[in-house]
């Protein structure tokens, strides 16, 4: 249960020393019902709202930005000086004083909670005597809100808080320091102790004067950069419109509802999409921050370092082509560390198209680039494991062993399969397999098991090329696609436009995955699959057209019964729609097939040229994006093609009798009325 936001305050003395105790109080997830024994449900208060309510306020958050973001410096302006710091002082002791009240009336946990809370606080105290002592003026502690009472007024004595830490097992640990970015600052990012708008408060932080004309200077160049016509004039208006809600409002500065307002009234013209915009940009912002090079890491982004330096990979910010050639070791355990980091969510490579022309499937090309972030992801990633590989082999682990609502559906366990191929981790593999064959015994989707075949096929042609035994993958692979073979005259029938088009690139890719799988009996039993449906009147003519064009080249059935089907499927009686779309399923992917066969062009451009000019329009979008597929060439040899036999069909012909065209020409003059 969420008892109190994150602020920052000053407590008072400690153990009536005179020196200063800061104290940011991190909102603290406490304890909810089920851990309280049974007792009364935990008080649900929060103590800022309360001292909001009690100083006129309804939004806390607002309360502290006027007491403490958006105060008025005065005096030296150094800690604890002038009015501020005596602001600070009673804000924050009164925040003290509220959590004290609290907890006081919170229901008591159970025993060993209270022993886990007392140790806690007693470590606390012991770790800032220990600052004291050794002669720190100022200490900085960042706790939840929730132990600021513990922390401040009579506390016990050293000796007492010795005594309740006697006997606490000591465990060896690895502590370090890790780059934030402002949005995972953000509650909006989920983050339990965040904060609305750190961009926001970083700004006030770093600019103490002229913070709004500086911030709505900020905000013109963020719309400026998107082509908005934002002016300097829109600056000052609005400047002076922060300025005058602020003095309507009683507020010693802007805050950042008036520095809203004004941008949404003046720099935006009441665009929320806009305003969204500068939200996400500066409100939140997304900078990152900075450790020292000597600061201890965790133990697996040190594997990481450790393996670059090996390799010979830079951490760049810049992004840059690598070429790996399977056959050589070295590019080879390159091509699986960044599969590993991939499958860890550090996407330090994104695999991209090689500028070298080679085939076969011994050459990866990746796009490198060390993005600040990814330190971030790699401190996440850490919860799997130490090393890369351990980490990687356990995520893998547990993406085959879910069996919840996040369970991993066909597809996704098959590319996981693939992926455990290609960064080499047999560990995962046997784990993997077991689910993999669980989840396709019971799948009955064809999308599931369409979208299953192709990763599978290619984990069978990587696990050839890296020596890795796929043997098991083979059998899984023709289990699934009898069941598509067996599943996919259902799955066509009367579908719609989209549903033909998602279905239409589900059965190219599987019969590029047969194709790749040199399986004589699994590209048969494929084919008669494809067969049964072409003759079917209820089938979309997206999936016929595309079934008869397969059917075409895989010699299933002969050119001239593929161009009789094309007649047919261009005969009056369908719609100028249902035509195009069957034109499009049978020349998709393209068109070297209309500049060799000279029946299927003419047939083509015959029944183009007796669109009316309503069906034209109607059918020129799809017709378009049909021929926009094909390569230019191919497009100019068409065109050639057309032109040439038009002219041909203008040009007099040898066999032409003369003397009859002459004799009905006269005939026509006459009924027209045209002069002799």
């Amino acid at each position: 249960m969420v008892l109190a936001p994150t602020k920052i305050g000053l407590g008072p003395v400690l153990d009536g020393d005179s020196e200063d105790l800061d104290i940011e109080a991190a909102e603290e997830t406490q304890r909810d019902e089920s851990s309280s024994g049974g007792g009364d449900s935990a008080v649900r208060t929060d103590p800022l709202a309360m001292l909001a309510s009690a100083a006129g306020y309804d939004d806390p958050e607002r309360w502290w930005d006027d007491v403490i973001e958006s105060r008025v410096e005065s005096g030296s302006g150094e800690s604890g000086s002038g009015e501020s710091g005596s602001v600070e002082s009673s804000v924050f002791a009164a925040i003290t004083e509220a959590m004290a009240e609290l907890r006081s009336v919170t229901p008591l946990p159970p025993p060993a909670e209270q022993q886990r809370e007392a140790r806690r606080e007693a470590y606390m105290r012991t770790q800032l005597r220990a600052a004291l002592t050794a002669g720190a003026r100022n200490v900085v502690v960042v706790c939840g809100a929730w132990h600021a009472p513990a922390l401040t007024g009579k506390l016990p004595s050293a000796a007492a808080d010795a005594r309740v830490l006697k006997g606490t097992p000591k465990r060896k640990v690895a502590l370090t320091w890790v780059p934030w970015t402002h949005s995972r600052l953000s509650v909006a990012s989920g983050y339990g102790a965040g904060v609305t708008s750190p961009g926001w408060y970083h700004h006030l932080f770093s600019h103490p004067d002229l913070t709004v004309t500086r911030w709505l200077t900020k905000v013109a160049r963020v719309l400026r950069e998107e082509d908005l016509p934002v002016s300097s004039a829109h600056v000052i208006e609005a400047v002076r419109l922060a300025d005058a809600l602020a003095t309507l409002r009683g507020r010693q500065l802007p805050g950042l509802d008036e520095v809203t307002e004004a941008t949404r009234s003046v720099l935006v013209d009441g665009d929320e999409v806009a305003l969204s915009l500068v939200t996400s940009r500066l409100v939140v912002g997304e900078a990152l921050g900075a450790v020292p090079e000597g600061t201890p890491t965790v133990p697996l982004e040190a594997d990481l370092r450790a393996q670059a330096r090996t390799l010979r990979l830079k951490f760049e910010a810049v992004d840059r082509n690598l070429d790996l050639d399977l056959r050589k070791d070295g590019d080879l355990i390159r091509s699986q560390l960044l599969h590993r980091l991939t499958l860890l969510d550090v996407p330090w490579g994104i695999p991209a198209e090689s500028m070298v022309r080679a085939t076969g499937t011994f050459r990866e090309t990746w796009r490198l680039a060390w993005k600040p972030e990814l330190s971030v992801s790699v401190i996440e990633a850490a919860t799997w494991g130490t090393t890369v590989q351990a980490a990687a082999v356990a995520r893998l682990r547990d993406v085959a062993g879910r069996t919840d609502a996040k369970a991993a559906t066909l597809p996704e366990l098959t590319e996981a399969v693939e992926t455990c191929l290609l960064a080499d981790l047999p560990a995962a593999l046997s784990d993997l397999l077991v689910a993999l064959d669980a989840r396709a015994a019971v799948d009955l989707d064809l999308e599931h098991l369409t979208g299953a075949l192709p990763a599978l096929v290619r984990a069978l042609r990587y696990g050839d090329v890296r020596g890795t035994d796929t043997s098991a993958l083979a059998q899984v692979a023709d289990a699934v696609l009898i069941r598509i073979c067996v599943g996919l005259p259902q799955a066509v029938t009367s579908l719609d436009d989209t549903g033909s088009a998602t279905l239409r690139s589900s059965i190219d890719a599987v019969h590029a995955a047969v194709a790749l799988l040199d399986d004589p009996a699994g590209r048969e039993r494929w084919l008669a699959a494809l067969a049964k449906v072409i003759d079917r009147s209820d089938v979309h003519g997206l999936l016929v057209g595309r079934l008869v064009r397969i059917l075409r080249d895989a010699g299933r059935i002969d050119p001239d019964d593929a161009a009789a089907r094309l007649s047919r499927a261009l005969s009056v009686g369908s719609p100028a729609a249902a035509k195009a779309a069957w034109v499009d399923g049978f020349f998709s992917g393209g068109g070297l097939l209309l500049v060799h066969d000279r029946e299927l062009l003419s047939l083509l451009d015959d029944w183009i040229v007796t669109l009316d000019e309503q069906e034209f329009i109607d059918v020129l979008p799809l017709l378009r994006r049909t021929f926009g597929q094909f390569a230019g060439s191919e497009r100019r040899s068409i065109g050639e093609r057309v032109r040439h036999g038009r002219a041909r069909s203008r040009s007099a012909d040898a066999d032409l009798n003369h003397e009859r065209a002459g004799r009905a020409m006269a005939t026509v003059a006459t009924l027209l009325g045209v002069g002799k």
